[in-house]
């Protein structure tokens, strides 16, 4: 079956439509328009604001009009990810979908389900001439992924509703009522550089087939960094076997957890046998420790031919290795008030060594400011003893739980009345725009939800066929049952 034809038709056509048009965060001009075009094309009042937001409004139907407007809110950028024997120009191609069983998939590459489910139930709402709601303001904002610039700076004048629906989590028996805050950090050396030995032999080594990931909702789950895990084989090969280190590349994004991770070495031709069994014990060894959640990890060793290269002088090596090994990542510290919910995390999502500069990039998440603070001098006094130096960016708060406001009650009321089960209400350590968004709109009444999604932010990204039927069965209740003093 082709996605177009799934149900809710409505909402997988205008899925597919969005996943036609590239977007990328920071690169949100064509996705933008696409989304202003839209609007426009319904007779919608459509504006944006300065940093991109867009706001489409759509007046109430007939009877509704003394309900509480309702904001709906989603982001239109997605993460871009792709398995690296995959051909695909992110800028210039759409997702290629197709359906297995119960789930949509993507052919090698994320699927744009986050946030691209959410924005296509407000385009179905938008679109409709039969669906009851209040008044409605469609709110999608830019580059939620890297940064959350787009509710950081939103122009507070473009929303008057005081009820928001964040539609952008990933588990529909769940009602998000709080989130992690977050701080990326990045740290840069400068190391000396020493020529290749003679009689050395190159090869590239490849960490790869991991899972990657969420590197908030999933990072709980016990999956391999493949940063850490590079640096753990490097740094074996460092305590029994000389090698000179020319380069690596493990990572890309921030916010997923690293799948791969690329280095180049220099052997000595007298040490390549002893340098390959070193190798495949290494590998025999994290394959068992990892063996119930990573079954295709793998290491790949081969040959390579490089000229005019230099390699990273002995002294630096040290300092690099331990630095990477001393970092904090993954869970931090679990949350000593709501069980099994992490409080602070970190994510070593980038390390690059090449031409004389060692560079890393994290996320740090926590849902305490104190605690994100805490982990941060614990790495910022890592780096900071070999010399290296740590800037902080991007720097927004978490959403602090009210699970008794008005709009969560109802959320529940509806939530038993629509599936005869009681929904899990509870925050999570994934990052989400209501932080910064209820400190933009004083009042504001908060609650995020959606259909199942499992993987985002990598490759095996999908999501629940079934799932999204019932999250829009859902949110079209939620409008129509919506009582008129819900704001006051």
């Amino acid at each position: 079956m082709e996605v177009r034809e799934l149900a809710p038709k409505v909402l997988w056509n205008h899925f597919s439509d969005l996943n036609a048009v590239p977007r990328p965060s920071k690169k949100e001009e064509r996705v933008r328009q696409f989304l202003l075009d839209f609007g426009n094309s319904l007779g919608l009042k459509t504006t944006h604001d300065a940093i991109g937001n867009v706001v489409i409004k759509k007046t109430a139907t007939t009877g509704f009009e003394d309900r509480p407007t309702v904001v709906l809110q989603g982001h239109m950028d997605m993460v871009h990810q792709k398995n690296n024997d995959t051909v695909f120009d992110f800028d210039k191609e759409g997702i290629k979908m197709y359906v297995d069983g119960d789930w949509v998939k993507a052919h090698g590459t994320t699927l744009g389900a986050d946030n691209g489910i959410g924005v296509a139930a407000i385009m179905s709402i938008l679109s409709s001439k039969d669906i009851a709601h209040p008044a409605i303001e469609a709110l999608i904002t830019v580059d939620e992924e890297t940064g959350m610039t787009g509710a950081m700076q939103i122009d507070s004048s473009i929303l008057q509703g005081k009820i928001l629906l964040n539609l952008d989590t990933e588990d529909e028996r769940e009602l998000t009522v709080g989130c992690a805050g977050g701080i990326d950090l990045t740290t840069e050396y400068a190391y000396q550089q020493e020529n290749i030995l003679p009689e050395s032999q190159f090869f590239q080594i490849n960490v790869k087939g991991l899972k990657g990931g969420h590197s908030g909702a999933e990072i709980n789950l016990g999956r391999a960094n493949a940063n850490k895990l590079m640096n753990r084989l490097l740094f074996q090969l460092w305590k029994k076997i000389p090698f000179q280190l020319v380069e690596i590349n493990g990572g890309s994004l921030r916010n997923a957890i690293p799948r791969e991770s690329i280095s180049t070495v220099a052997v000595k031709c007298n040490d390549v046998n002893a340098f390959k069994t070193e190798i495949t014990s290494f590998l025999t060894t994290i394959q068992n420790e990892f063996k119930a959640v990573e079954k295709s990890l793998t290491i790949v060793v081969e040959s390579t031919q490089i000229d005019n290269v230099k390699a990273v002088a002995p002294e630096d090596l040290k300092k690099i290795l331990q630095s990477i090994y001393a970092d904090p990542n993954g869970v931090y510290r679990m949350s000593p008030e709501i069980e099994g919910f992490v409080e602070t995390s970190s994510n070593l999502a980038r390390v690059i060594v090449k031409d004389g500069n060692f560079h890393t990039e994290s996320l740090l998440r926590s849902g305490v400011e104190s605690t994100k603070y805490d982990i941060v001098n614990a790495i910022q006094s890592n780096f900071e003893n070999i010399g290296a130096t740590v800037s902080l960016s991007g720097d927004y708060p978490g959403w602090e739980p009210n699970p008794n406001s008005p709009l969560v009650h109802f959320m529940e009321k509806t939530y038993k009345e629509v599936f005869q089960n009681e929904p899990q209400v509870q925050a999570c350590h994934a990052g989400l725009e209501c932080g910064l968004l209820g400190a933009k709109f004083e009042g504001m009444q908060m609650i995020s939800f959606g259909p199942n999604l499992l993987s985002p932010h990598s490759p095996d990204e999908r999501v629940q066929i079934s799932s999204v039927q019932r999250f829009y069965d859902f949110l079209l209740h939620i409008l129509k049952e919506i009582p008129a003093d819900l704001d006051k």
